[in-house]
């Protein structure tokens, strides 16, 4: 079975938690990931890819009957995901498979509140970049689910039998996040990349379904 999630705004403070948009919770010494682009003026430019959403490893336990996943600790996701949101951006990625750096994974093996600190990107005037945090809530679905969920087949599993998707972003209208007509965003790892945690092993995926 894969593990569905849905998003929802909230006025709880979502620190160290799982949530969706907002600020990554961060231990010392992780760094916020970015991709090098091109600018206006054509200069090299280190770009911050897009904080999609945390993942406390507690919340997906009980559904991870397998245990394909850590049951403990922080699981970040990233992409460049901007222009899905209707922003400008200097990232382009069309359907297919995204060059590597595109979206990234990122685990900490144990979560600290008292170490733990909130990464916060803001512009040149120091307001904040970030959508407002919204609360994740999981539950348990079928592995060809069209839902936005964790583990699962893949979109095409054709190509990629021995892939699991370890994250598909679906389109959601209530936060306008659109991948095409309709679309989805997915990032397989092959399960002996997953089982030792090689989150550096990642392909992503975008399709229109």
């Amino acid at each position: 079975m894969a593990i569905g999630f849905k998003v929802k705004k909230t006025e709880r403070i979502l620190f160290c938690a799982s949530k969706w948009w907002g600020d990554p919770d961060f231990p010392e010494h992780m760094e916020y990931p970015t991709v090098k682009v091109k600018d206006e003026e054509g200069e090299t430019i280190d770009y911050p890819l897009t904080f999609i959403c945390q993942i406390n490893c507690e919340d997906i336990a009980k559904y991870d009957t397998e245990g394909k996943l850590p049951h403990e600790g922080m699981l970040y996701f990233f992409g460049a995901i901007d222009e899905f949101l209707g922003y400008e951006t200097y990232t382009q990625n069309g359907p297919g498979e995204w060059p590597k750096g595109q979206f990234v994974v990122k685990y900490a093996k144990a979560i600290n509140f008292e170490t733990f600190q909130s990464c916060i990107l803001v512009d040149d005037e120091d307001q904040s970049l970030t959508e407002p945090e919204m609360e994740m809530e999981f539950f348990e679905c079928e592995d060809d689910c069209a839902c936005s969920r964790l583990l699962g087949v893949p979109a095409d599993q054709e190509k990629y039998p021995d892939h699991i998707s370890l994250i598909r972003l679906a389109d959601n209208d209530e936060i306008e996040l659109r991948f095409g007509n309709p679309g989805s965003l997915d990032t397989l790892m092959k399960a002996s990349d997953l089982k030792f945690m090689n989150w550096k092993k990642t392909l992503t995926i975008l399709s229109h379904n």
